[in-house]
């Protein structure tokens, strides 16, 4: 049976895993992952997967897409026993004021809020403090606080994932999750399939805060050639359209100058004899994802880039499209199953 790609991705988005502490979204994509293959968890905290061992001196693929999150890191509790905290990776701090949170301590996860001044009290100055000027209600008294929350401790916002009209879903973390459901779907699509390569796949952590979990795992399985997924903007109707793909479209393929064009093409060739819809993503550098850091690992790796239309990056209502999701994993099975024919020496 199939997994079900939309309640795949709410059930990611409901894990929590803010960088460095990834552990309950690392154990849920463990399970998954290891019916395809001798399955692990790293010492940073990646889960890796070898679908297939690679011969000596042949290819071998990998497939990453980082499963950590964005949230906050608590810094202290104050005298009246607020929390005070840091960022964990790049957080619009635009949408934090009266935010329900949750504090993830040893002992389980707390409700809080973040404060907010009422608007009958506000001068209007400060509309936007920073990270780091913001106060944490947990409705205890210091003694009381200090009990139970210590510094080091994650926090991330308290909403839901939801399915909205048209096979859309919406929720925390899908930056890049939605990308984990994709390597999942791709496997699941290439089924008993003969593989010319060997392949190994990595959910690697913390991405957002420097993508140690990708390149600690592309030194290990020193890869050949290399297939990084992750999410890039959506058009809004606030954004420039000339920097977004559209949802709908399909996967976005990524051309850059350290991406390998041959691969490229192929994504591109791979889309059109397969009828998969496809866009185009142009960088004129850097990608700002993991396959920054895994084209460089030893002598260089053969990479390429995927990306997934998603809406409101970075929030806790990040929102992609179930259908660009399972477009972009039949492009990663097409890419698998015609490896032999593609290889890039």
């Amino acid at each position: 049976m199939m997994l079900d790609t939309k309640s795949l991705l709410l059930e990611f988005s409901s894990k929590t895993g803010v960088s460095g502490r990834e552990d309950e979204a690392v154990h849920y994509a463990a399970g998954l992952l290891s019916p395809f293959g001798k399955t692990v968890i790293t010492a940073l905290g990646s889960v890796v997967c070898t679908v297939k061992e690679p011969r000596p001196d042949g290819p071998h693929l990998l497939l990453d897409a980082h499963i950590d999150e964005v949230g906050m890191i608590v810094t202290c509790v104050d005298e009246k026993g607020f929390l005070r905290v840091s960022n964990c990776g790049g957080v619009d701090r635009r949408i934090l004021a009266a935010a329900p949170i949750r504090v993830h301590t040893v002992d389980g996860a707390l409700p809080g809020v973040v404060c907010s001044t009422p608007p009958h009290l506000s001068t209007g100055d400060k509309k936007n403090p920073k990270v780091d000027e913001i106060y944490i209600d947990i409705g205890y008294s210091r003694e009381e606080a200090e009990k139970r929350v210590f510094p080091g401790d994650r926090v991330t916002i308290d909403t839901p994932a939801r399915n909205l009209l048209g096979g859309i879903v919406s929720g925390k973390a899908l930056d890049d999750r939605a990308g984990c459901v994709t390597h999942l779907k791709a496997l699941e699509y290439l089924g008993d399939r003969s593989l010319d390569c060997g392949l190994s796949v990595v959910f690697s952590s913390m991405e957002e805060v420097g993508g140690m979990g990708a390149k600690t795992a592309a030194y290990a399985f020193a890869p050949t050639h290399a297939i990084a997924v992750d999410v890039s903007f959506a058009r809004t109707p606030d954004a420039d359209k000339e920097k977004c793909g559209e949802m709908g479209k399909g996967p976005m393929i990524g051309i850059a100058p350290i991406l390998n064009r041959h691969m490229s093409d192929s994504f591109i060739r791979l889309a059109r004899d397969n009828h998969i819809p496809y866009q185009l993503e142009v960088m004129g550098g850097r990608t700002g994802t993991n396959a920054d850091s895994i084209v460089t690992s030893h002598y260089g790796v053969v990479t390429g880039l995927l990306s997934i239309p998603q809406k409101y990056m970075h929030t806790p209502i990040e929102t992609v499209l179930a259908d660009d999701v399972d477009n972009t994993a039949k492009l990663i099975a097409a890419y698998i199953a015609a490896f032999r024919d593609l290889e890039v020496q």
